[in-house]
């Protein structure tokens, strides 16, 4: 009984393992996909809205969706190559190095 209980569990650990990988996989060539279909992107610094920045907001953040408040200098979001330094926001323009006020 003990030995079947055993197999069972382990099957199902191994499914869901299994599954976990092929999810992984799947997600991570999809990024790949839609990064090719807008075409090369780069980071801009300054641009992003409060909580919607692509990462780097500073000492005391995780990355992703953290920045404080609107244009955050040292917060970043992708945009389409060749169009951060022509974004104009209240606090200036955008920029591609991490902006120091």
């Amino acid at each position: 009984m003990f030995t079947r209980q055993l197999a069972l569990t382990t099957v199902a650990l191994s499914a869901l393992a299994a599954g976990a990988a092929i999810a992984q996989d799947t997600s991570s060539m999809a990024g790949k996909g839609a990064m090719d279909a807008k075409g090369a992107m780069e980071k801009c610094y300054g641009v992003a809205m409060a909580g919607k920045n692509d990462c780097a907001a500073g000492a005391g953040t995780s990355c992703a969706g953290t920045s404080k408040v609107d244009y955050q200098p040292n917060a970043w979001k992708y945009v389409p190559a060749g169009t951060c330094v022509t974004m104009k926001t209240p606090q200036g323009m955008g920029s591609l190095m991490e902006i120091k006020r």
